[in-house]
Order: structure tokens, then C-alpha cells, then sequence
């Protein structure tokens, strides 16, 4: 048997257990399972560094290595985040609605774990821990495939997850790591169909990509983040320089950073210069239109390509594009835009309400940084991931996205006529 069929079949005996644990249960382990990072930090934040090592040596690009890196104060925001799960409410055997049939049946719709979840993703570490939790609050066997940048630290944390896990009573194979980093491995867990549940990709492109063209189980597709910030012809200046360089600059390599700034053409001369020297000042590479480069506000705007309006460049560069209004601006959007979380700042009620109803995305924000996108800011606890589709679950996945349903009938004796 190969590792990952191996690692199926543990996680399929383990859903059945967990999914029948009590809420104090699941809870009380996801406390040991915080004490336990708490614990053992030295041996995660060993195995870190030997994985920033490599990255290093790699060539791996700063905002890459910003995503690969722990240290004492991250490692205290996961055991945090794996404590504030627990003192969350708990989704398994809520019920979502429920009736009377007129035969005298009595209907209950309560939510129930989805099984085994998998999860395929790249240099994040904190996503091991994010995942392993949210997978045990919502009593479901998980199974997470990382990727090589982060390899040691993956399996450093699931060590140390899962013992603590299994040490409060969960049972064995209920957290558990793919150790091969190599496509033959990943292809594998996409095939497993009767033994995985759902299949969730966190990660660029070509990986969400690969997964949702090639898996043979539900997959739900988590976003690229190709962000946009419009400034109406109704921004307050000095509101739209915060919101701009907060979303660009405060962490640039996450999906919810904004990557493509739109700007009214009634007020892009006065608004601009000062938002573009900023970003600049930070760092930050402009490439943008013929009107941007015109204003001669920075050292250097390189001529934009239609592929820059369509790219997530992760990165500490932005695109900028003038137009003419609120019509150009949620076309662009909606053209180029990957249904993530986009942003107009303006004064005008109206433009807002017609931006909010005719943006396509996950998040739509008004006067506010597209950067808090995340579950934890959502008041979700962790997530795993942010859904850019619409069945099932649509932006940041908490604990209820992690949940199925069924129906459960009471009845006395009724029979079909």
C-alpha cells in the first residue's frame, strides 16, 4: 500500500470515531494541541530554520520566505488561534431549520462533519496548524500535502498536533501530513475518490489550477488574489493614501493584499501623485498606463500589459490603471479581477451601493483595506482557506463551511400511501 492510500485509510477509520466525539471532547484536545506548540516550540522552530535555510540558498523571494518563516510570536498566534477554536461555538448537530410534515413526521436539517478532508497547499506553515484545527473542532479526519519549501516544518507541526491530539483522546490517523513532496503523491490524493471527501488547493495559480482540472474528488476552489482598489471621483485623498498603501504594502505577499489600483480620470491628477510617491517610497515597482507614467509623480512607471491587469504578483508591485468611471471601473474588475475581495473608496452613497450589487466577488468592501479578508477578522477563528466559488462555501472557510448536512425524520409509524 502507498503512503498516501495508507494514509486514506487511516484518516477514514479515524472520520468515523471523530465524527461521534463529544463538542467537550474536540475541544479539550484542541487546548492540548495549543499547549502542545507551546511545548515543543523549539523543535518547530528547528525544523523551521532548516527550511529557511534552503529556501534561502534556493533563491527563494523575500515575500515567499515572509510566508515560510515562524518564529516565537507566530508560534504563540497558533496555539492562540488553536485556543480561540475551542472556546468557539460548535457547528456539528446544530440544526439548520426544521418542520412538521403534514403527515406528522418531524423534520431536522443539523449540520454533520463532511469526513476526510484534503488539503494541498504551498509555504505556509501556519496553514498545517489553521487546517488541523478546523478539521478536529468540525469532527473531520484531515489529510494536508505541503508543499517542499516547508516540508520540515509541516511535518514538525503535525507531529506535534497530532500526538497532543491523539494524547487527549482523539483517534489515531484523525491528523496526518503526506511526507512525499512530489507530484506523483499530490496526483494520488486527487484520485482517492471514495476515500477523500473534499479536496480544498490553497496556494498560487498553477496549483489551484492542477487540482480543479485533474481531481477526481469535490474539490472547493480557494482564490488567487488579483485585488483591486478603486478611487472614485468621491475619495477623500487622504483616506484613499492609507487604504492604498495598507493594502499594497503592510503584507504583500498574501492573497488578500491588492495588487491593481483604478483611478477616476476626473480626479487621477490630483489624487495620484501623492499616493504613487508613497508607494514608491515603500518600494513598490508602479507599472501602469499612459496617463500614470504622464504625471512624472514617481522615478519609473513601466508600461503595463493586458497580462498585468490579470496577474497576483505577490509581490511589492502594483498595477494602475486611469478610467474613466464607476461603468469602466466594475468591468474592469469584473473582467480581470479573480473574485477574491475588491475595494472602492468614495464619499457618493450611490456609486457605493451600485459597486457593492455589481462587483463580483467573495468581499466587496467600501472605504476599507482589502487586507482583512481572513477568517480571523471575520470573527470565524482560523480558515482554511478562502473560497472564490459560489456552491457550497464562498470567501473565508470557517467552521461551518467545513460542515455537510442532513436530515433526520421522526416519525410514528407513518407509511407511504
Amino acid at each position: 500500500m502507498s503512503e498516501v492510500m495508507n494514509l486514506a485509510v487511516r484518516a477514514r477509520r479515524a472520520a468515523g470515531r471523530l465524527g461521534v466525539t463529544s463538542s467537550a471532547e474536540r475541544d479539550g484536545a484542541l487546548m492540548a494541541m495549543a499547549a502542545g506548540v507551546r511545548e515543543r516550540s523549539g523543535e518547530i522552530l528547528d525544523a523551521n530554520a532548516r527550511d529557511m535555510k534552503a529556501a534561502r540558498a534556493g533563491g527563494t523571494p523575500p515575500s515567499l520566505l515572509d510566508r515560510l518563516a515562524l518564529d516565537p510570536k507566530r508560534l504563540e498566534a497558533i496555539a492562540q488561534a488553536l485556543e480561540a477554536l475551542a472556546s468557539l461555538p460548535d457547528p456539528i448537530g446544530e440544526i439548520v431549520e426544521g418542520h412538521t410534515l403534514p403527515n406528522g413526521i418531524r423534520l431536522s436539517k443539523v449540520r454533520v462533519p463532511l469526513g476526510v478532508v484534503a488539503i494541498i497547499y504551498e509555504a505556509r506553515p501556519n496553514v498545517t496548524a489553521d487546517a488541523a484545527g478546523l478539521c478536529l473542532k468540525t469532527g473531520n479526519a484531515v489529510i494536508m500535502r505541503g508543499g517542499s519549501l516547508a516540508a520540515e516544518s509541516n511535518m514538525a507541526l503535525t507531529r506535534v498536533l497530532a500526538a497532543a491530539a491523539e494524547a487527549a483522546g482523539m483517534p489515531g490517523g484523525c491528523i496526518q501530513s503526506v511526507e512525499s513532496t512530489n507530484r506523483e503523491a499530490a496526483e494520488e490524493l486527487m484520485g482517492l475518490h471514495g476515500h477523500i471527501d473534499v479536496l480544498i488547493p490553497r496556494g498560487g495559480v498553477g496549483l489551484i489550477r492542477s487540482v480543479v482540472e485533474n481531481a477526481k474528488v469535490p474539490v472547493i476552489e480557494t482564490g488567487v488574489g488579483n485585488c483591486h482598489v478603486y478611487l472614485h471621483e468621491g475619495a477623500d485623498l487622504e483616506m484613499a493614501r492609507q487604504i492604498v498603501v495598507n493594502a499594497k504594502c503592510q503584507r504583500p505577499g498574501v492573497c488578500n493584499a491588492v495588487e491593481s489600483l483604478l483611478v477616476d480620470a476626473a480626479v487621477y491628477e490630483q489624487i495620484l501623485p501623492p499616493i504613487l510617491g508613497e508607494l514608491e517610497a515603500n518600494g513598490v515597482v508602479i507599472v501602469g498606463d499612459e496617463r500614470v507614467a504622464s504625471l512624472g509623480a514617481v522615478q519609473s512607471v513601466e508600461p503595463a500589459t493586458e497580462e498585468d491587469w490579470a496577474t497576483e504578483y505577490l509581490d511589492l508591485k502594483i498595477s494602475v490603471k486611469v478610467v474613466a468611471g464607476l461603468d469602466e471601473a466594475i468591468e474592469h474588475i469584473n473582467t480581470y479581477g479573480s473574485k477574491h475581495s475588491e475595494a472602492i473608496v468614495t464619499a457618493d452613497y450611490a456609486a457605493a451601493q451600485r459597486f457593492v450589487g455589481e462587483v463580483d466577488a467573495a468581499a466587496v468592501y467600501v472605504n476599507a483595506s482589502t487586507r482583512f479578508t481572513d477568517g480571523g477578522e471575520f470573527g470565524l477563528g482560523a480558515e482554511i482557506g478562502i473560497s472564490t466559488q459560489k456552491l457550497h462555501a464562498r470567501g473565508p472557510m470557517g467552521l461551518s463551511a467545513l460542515t455537510s448536512s442532513k436530515f433526520i425524520l421522526m416519525g410514528n409509524g407513518q407509511i407511504r400511501e
